[in-house]
């Protein structure tokens, strides 16, 4: 971000308008118990007129062009014809334009979850100005990331690098824009971290020794002594509370796609079903047993309370001759992404669950579920609640090593953002290691990443640039 401000100014009190409405300062000063304070004496808002861009390209003009002669005559760029890049400006209370600054995707297309900001600048003559430099680097932050931006970098003068790693940003290299030094940053976006950690960190000191040797920590069982392979779920209450049809259709998703990852058949299914009372309870079934109907598998009993809080978990019995571990990945092993990206965000959840299975014919569903079966990979893991990263986290940890995933490589919907997709629950979506193939009727399949010596899981962009979304072991199991 190539920027006006020389030093770090003396910030004061700022209160960003909400980039889904706006709020009057004073009445945003009242919400928080302080209706007598003094104002903010400037807003951050989305610039949604030409008259505030054009404002805001005039303050670069004067500084790039003409007060530090970085550009001769204009400083304008592709970026800035790019219909996707957005410009947030900073107004002081008179409604006038004090700064701002401009962020996007940092590719022509698509957009993969790697942005760039650039050109911060403020007017130096404002006496509102105080402030603004870092309000403004502030709210790019938080809008990138509510892009579901994954890689947030910027270009800023040497003189100002101080003044972004005091705002939290970290150093990666000096590089040279318009013939003069500066400093490639980036801002850390911990969202596949904190998934993985609110998931998953805690298991390994509760299920020490729990588990077959082999397959300590995989999606499902083997029974000794048989063929059997058994897997276990349970769905969050509040999903049940809110959406018990759609609670009774992801308790079999979810059992169904475990013993898929084992390349196991499934054969039956037993559920535990807590409800207040029976009205709940039939909607709870009803989307239960639709999906045992399209998937095939027969509901063969279980358990129902009345009176009693929502919940619900089903308990899933297959068969599998070979069944795949999830631990049975080496360094060098191609990974790959299997993944349904038809269909849409679930109503009410979007950005979190990804509905790929409801519009999907049983036949459909089945061979889905039968490719790890038929492939016969290394190593198998459905993509669980800690999301596609976390999931290969812990397929790596398992297998006793690290993995890199290529970005520009992982199979998408168009509608969905890289940070949603790679963290949310997609419906069907299979991680594989090995060099086998999978078929999986409508489902998308693409080798993109590789496992490595080390732990953790990083992400390469299409720059050559690679960045780090776990730092180490996802559940603390160790391999298995």
């Amino acid at each position: 971000m190539s920027t006006a401000t020389e030093a770090v100014p003396q910030q004061a009190p700022v209160v960003p308008r909400q980039l889904t409405g706006a709020r009057r300062a004073a009445d945003v000063l009242a919400l928080l118990g302080d209706p007598v304070a003094a104002q903010p004496s400037f807003l951050i808002e989305e610039a949604a007129d030409t008259g505030a861009v054009r404002s805001y390209r005039e303050l670069r003009r004067r500084a790039f062009v003409e007060d530090q002669g970085l550009f001769d005559g204009s400083d304008l760029d592709e970026r800035d014809e790019d219909p996707r890049t957005i410009v947030l400006v900073a107004r002081d209370l008179s409604g006038v334009v004090i700064g701002g600054v401009r962020l996007g995707p940092a590719m022509a297309r698509p957009d993969i979850g790697w942005w760039q900001g650039g050109r911060l600048v403020r007017a130096r003559t404002s006496s509102s100005s105080n402030g603004v430099g870092a309000a403004l680097v502030r709210a790019a932050c938080a809008r990138a990331e509510a892009a579901g931006a994954l890689r947030f970098d910027a270009t800023v003068q040497t003189g100002t690098h101080r003044f972004f790693q005091r705002l939290g940003w970290e150093t990666v290299r000096p590089v040279e824009v318009a013939g003069t030094p500066h400093v490639l940053m980036r801002w850390p976006i911990g969202r596949i971290a904190q998934l993985v950690a609110a998931t998953k960190s805690d298991l390994g000191p509760l299920l020490q020794g729990i588990g077959p040797a082999g397959f300590i920590g995989d999606d499902g069982a083997p029974v000794p002594g048989s063929d059997l392979v058994a897997a276990c779920d349970a769905i969050v209450p509040s999903l049940v509370e809110r959406d018990p049809e759609w609670a009774g259709w992801c308790s079999v998703l979810v059992n169904v796609n475990d013993l898929a990852a084992m390349g196991a058949e499934p054969v039956g299914l037993l559920d535990a079903i807590g409800a207040r009372d029976r009205s709940f309870a039939t909607r709870i079934l009803s989307g239960l047993r639709q999906a045992a109907q399209a998937y095939g598998v027969p509901v063969l009993g279980g358990h129902t309370q009345f009176g009693v809080p929502a919940a619900l978990s089903v308990t899933a019995l297959g068969r599998a001759d070979r069944p795949v571990p999830g631990g049975g990945g080496r360094p060098g092993d191609a990974v790959r992404l299997t993944a349904d990206v038809g269909g849409g965000w679930r109503p009410g959840y979007a950005g979190r669950q990804w509905d790929s299975t409801t519009h999907r014919s049983g036949a459909e569903l089945r061979l889905m579920t039968k490719a790890v079966k038929e492939a016969q990979p290394a190593a198998a893991k459905d993509v669980s609640m800690a999301g596609a990263v976390g999931t290969l986290g812990m397929l790596a940890e398992a297998s006793g090593c690290a993995a890199v995933l290529e970005v520009a490589d992982i199979p998408k919907p168009a509608t969905a953002s890289m940070g949603d997709w790679l963290t949310c629950f997609p419906g069907f979506a299979m991680l594989t290691a090995g060099s086998r193939e999978l078929r999986a009727g409508p489902a998308q399949s693409s080798a993109c990443g590789q496992l490595i010596e080390g732990q953790g899981v990083s992400l390469r962009w299409p720059d050559g640039e690679v960045t780090e979304a776990v730092a180490a072991g996802v559940t603390g199991m160790g391999a298995a």
